[in-house]
């Protein structure tokens, strides 16, 4: 039986629409399955990594030597899907001093824990904008650049005073994407991020209380890394204030 043109024309739009959602369907197990590949290489060996500093079974610093291994592997296009960087940053307002901090949501994915034992964020930033110097007081974070570029510094915190640390330079280098850093308490302990691309956006994770003996609560101590020169490479740097960080160095 022929059919008319009317019927040839709904049969074919119904076949096409079929078809589309096939390709939907497909897309969408593809994009899942990419998912679980990456949560299962990345997010779990994190995870697994941050419980084992936090549970004492891993020493800070080898916990950064990992997590930078770690970060060195990671595909940069597929952890921007996963983190849904383009939804996340489409209707960000800059600040004019400092970091906007955004949170991103994980997609539930099979293999990947729903309690995850470190914090996650997204630093974004304008030109200019810095994460502003500060030291880290029984913390390991991990920065993981994923969009634009940086000038990032890195100290070793030698000692505490009553209202100065003495601080060691370390680390001055240009972080494009895939550019990564760690921070624990006994190595590269306080950092200084500032943007230089119109903008710039930081993975960051943070493993709080990893020493249950620390005398200090989890938490950031920000400084003037500008200070008093003393041998050895050594600077005196003095304490401040959140509002003193960012209205110097913001």
């Amino acid at each position: 039986m022929s059919l008319s043109r009317r019927s040839f024309g709904q049969h074919t739009l119904g076949a096409l629409l079929t078809y589309s959602l096939l390709e939907t369907l497909c897309t969408r197990e593809l994009f899942a399955a990419d998912m679980k590949l990456l949560a299962n290489k990345w997010m779990k060996d994190l995870h697994d990594l941050s419980q084992d500093v936090k549970g004492q079974k891993l020493k800070q610093t080898d916990w950064q030597t990992k997590v930078d291994e770690l970060f060195a592997q990671v595909d940069l296009a597929d952890a921007m899907k996963f983190l849904d960087i383009e939804k996340l940053t489409e209707n960000i307002k800059y600040k004019d001093q400092g970091e906007v901090s955004l949170r991103a949501k994980f997609p539930k994915v099979e293999g990947l824990p729903t309690s995850l034992v470190f914090g996650h964020q997204i630093f974004a930033l304008s030109k200019g904008r810095s994460v502003v110097p500060h030291g880290h007081n029984n913390m390991a974070t991990a920065f993981l650049i994923l969009q634009g570029t940086f000038q990032g510094k890195h100290y070793d915190r030698l000692e505490d005073e009553a209202d100065h640390i003495i601080i060691r330079p370390t680390v001055d280098a240009q972080f494009g994407p895939g550019g990564h850093s760690t921070v624990s308490d006994h190595k590269d302990n306080v950092h200084w991020f500032q943007a230089t691309s119109d903008k710039a956006f930081i993975f960051n994770i943070h493993v709080m209380n990893v020493d249950p003996n620390a005398k200090n609560r989890s938490g950031r101590l920000y400084i003037d890394p500008k200070g008093e020169k003393l041998s050895d490479n050594r600077i005196r740097a003095k304490r401040l204030s959140t509002s003193e960080a960012y209205k110097l160095y913001g």
